[in-house]
């Protein structure tokens, strides 16, 4: 099992940038898929991005590629969410989400944080 914690969250400019950080307990971060989503007021909760095991992959939904990036550190059991040109339609909670396998995907993730809200002003 593992426990995971985001921070990094804020009001911020339209065209402003923020990172988000979600720490990990356990030693065996470097098992687990990870994952950002958002939920918005009124609307479903969405994949944002993810990153494999070995951080050697990447996936996004549509609407951040080429303003957001995700890493990771496996020896700080952190994963990163660098989000730049922020937009108001970003304002959302953030969640961080661990997967245990392989498959980089945007479903089926077993693990999530308490969430850390991004608000982007107009």
């Amino acid at each position: 099992q593992v426990q995971l914690a985001e921070s990094g969250g804020g009001l911020v400019q339209t065209g402003g940038s923020l990172r988000l950080s979600c720490a990990a307990s356990g030693r065996t971060f470097s098992s687990y898929v990870m994952g950002w989503f958002r939920q918005a007021p009124g609307k479903e909760r969405e994949f944002v991005a993810g990153i494999s095991r070995g951080g050697g992959s990447t996936a996004f939904t549509d609407s951040v590629k080429g303003r957001f990036t995700i890493s990771r550190d496996n020896a700080k059991n952190t994963v990163y969410l660098q989000m730049n040109s922020l937009k108001p339609e970003d304002t959302a909670v953030y969640y961080c989400a661990a997967r245990l396998g392989t498959a980089l995907v945007r479903i089926d993730y077993n693990y999530w944080g308490q969430g850390t809200q991004v608000t982007v002003s107009s």
